[in-house]
């Protein structure tokens, strides 16, 4: 929304600033706001991260745990189910309806895990973190 803004506002630099200088100053300084507010976002949120990984309550510093072990059963699942319904019918016994669920969905949360794990394990090959 910021970038929207800054070609109007360089713009009326022009009409009210006469000195080139100071024009250039203020048309970079708003050129780069937007650039500095989402850098002052990320970082709040990796504060918010590093309170919540500090923490030992299972509410606040497990819940990544618990979503990989849900994503990992549930894709697993997936592609056990083809085997486990040949073997209940070479068995001779009856196929029930095994649930089946959207794996776009999942898949869409077990790569953005499996990034961020990607990360965590750089990190601690770096050095970076415990």
């Amino acid at each position: 929304m910021l970038s929207a803004l800054i070609g109007p506002v360089t713009g009326l630099l022009d009409k009210f600033v006469e000195d080139k200088d100071q024009k250039a100053k203020l048309a970079h300084e708003i050129a780069t706001m937007a650039e500095r507010q989402a850098h002052e976002v990320a970082l709040a949120q990796i504060e918010v991260n590093k309170a919540e990984a500090a923490s030992g309550s299972i509410f606040k510093g497990g819940w990544r745990p618990f979503i990989g072990w849900i994503c990992g059963v549930a894709f697993a699942y997936h592609f056990v189910q083809p085997i486990l319904i040949f073997c209940v019918a070479v068995s001779g016994m009856a196929v029930p309806e095994l649930p089946s669920f959207d794996m776009g969905s999942l898949m869409t949360v077990l790569g953005g895990l499996l990034g961020l794990g990607g990360l965590r394990t750089f990190e601690k090959v770096k050095g970076i973190s415990k």
